[in-house]
């Protein structure tokens, strides 16, 4: 049986459960919320629409106890960005929610896999690691997953072409410094760099460092405009569940430890990753430009300046 347990029922969480069931990722899904009758209303309202579906998932309010047989935790909780605000902004903030969850957690005898969505996604995915001791393959964090998906859309409409075609990544830290190194982006198994070259006046670069930048501005725009991100997280977390469930070993940009790649170590961050049920089988060390490698070493450095400042005692 696959069960996967939720933490934080807010619109990030919900958004992956009501996708969950709809693509009946699980056989068991556990919801839980510091606002316990919150959970309850969730479940209830998700249960009424089972009739409606193809699945037959069992949805519950659980406790913490109910995760020691879990597959994947899904951790969702913590408090909004605010409109105007920075994903490192929220660092502080999250790191004390994270307390109070992962003890519980891992007391539960729990030894499956954690799966982070709270921002700053990458240093919440650290800190993840180190307060509950997993081993570092077994957590992740959804990275840069869903700014890749925007990429390939925005290519895909650029250069007249199924995004799922596409192959380009966004990697570094989910926000500010986030980049796409476009040396190694292709259209189906052609580099863009040639399809530059070969097509002069229909496609520039300058064009693909405004795609770049627009993914990069793409939460803040939402934001601005609704007051929040969350359907596109919620069937992100679907595909890297589903990869994990189903042993897919599929390739997604998630952050993960950097155990010596790039010449870092210690530090999680996107990059594409080859994904199991057992969490992180391997790293793909991409072939990274000089002028890349200096926007990875960007990303690291304010990670790791940002992590360096949290107080776990």
């Amino acid at each position: 049986m696959k069960k996967i347990v939720l933490v934080g029922t807010g619109m990030v969480g919900m958004s992956f459960a009501y996708a969950s069931l709809n693509q009946n990722v699980c056989d068991e899904l556990v919801l839980i919320d510091i606002n316990k009758e919150r959970a309850k209303g969730e479940a209830m309202d998700l249960n009424h629409g089972l009739a409606f579906s193809k699945s037959s998932m069992k949805i519950f309010a659980g406790e913490y106890e109910d995760c020691g047989d879990a597959d994947i935790v899904v951790i969702c909780a913590g408090v909004a960005q605010k409109n105007g605000e920075t994903r490192l902004q929220l660092l502080n903030r999250n790191t004390a929610v994270f307390k109070s969850i992962i003890g519980p957690v891992c007391e539960s005898g729990f030894k499956g896999i954690f799966l982070v969505a709270t921002n700053p996604v990458d240093i919440m995915t650290r800190v993840t690691q180190k307060l509950s001791d997993f081993p570092k393959e077994r957590v992740i964090g959804t990275g840069t997953t869903l700014d890749s998906a925007r990429l390939r859309y925005l290519m895909g409409e650029y250069f007249g072409i199924n995004p799922r075609s596409v192959h380009a990544y966004v990697m570094g830290e989910h926000g500010d410094t986030e980049f796409v190194p476009w040396s190694q982006a292709l259209l189906s198994t052609k580099p863009v760099s040639d399809v530059l070259l070969d097509n002069p006046q229909r496609f520039s670069m300058e064009e693909l460092n405004r795609i770049e930048e627009s993914v990069r501005q793409s939460a803040y725009k939402i934001i601005e405009a609704k007051g929040a991100t969350y359907y596109g997280i919620g069937m992100a977390i679907v595909q890297i569940c589903r990869a994990i469930l189903q042993d897919e070993n599929s390739v997604l940009t998630v952050s993960c430890d950097l155990d010596g790649h790039y010449g870092h170590r210690g530090v999680y961050v996107g990059t594409p990753s080859i994904i199991n049920r057992n969490g992180i089988k391997t790293l793909i060390e991409l072939s990274l430009t000089g002028k890349e490698m200096n926007k990875l070493n960007e990303s690291c450095r304010v990670l790791n300046e940002h992590f360096a400042g949290i107080e776990f005692d």
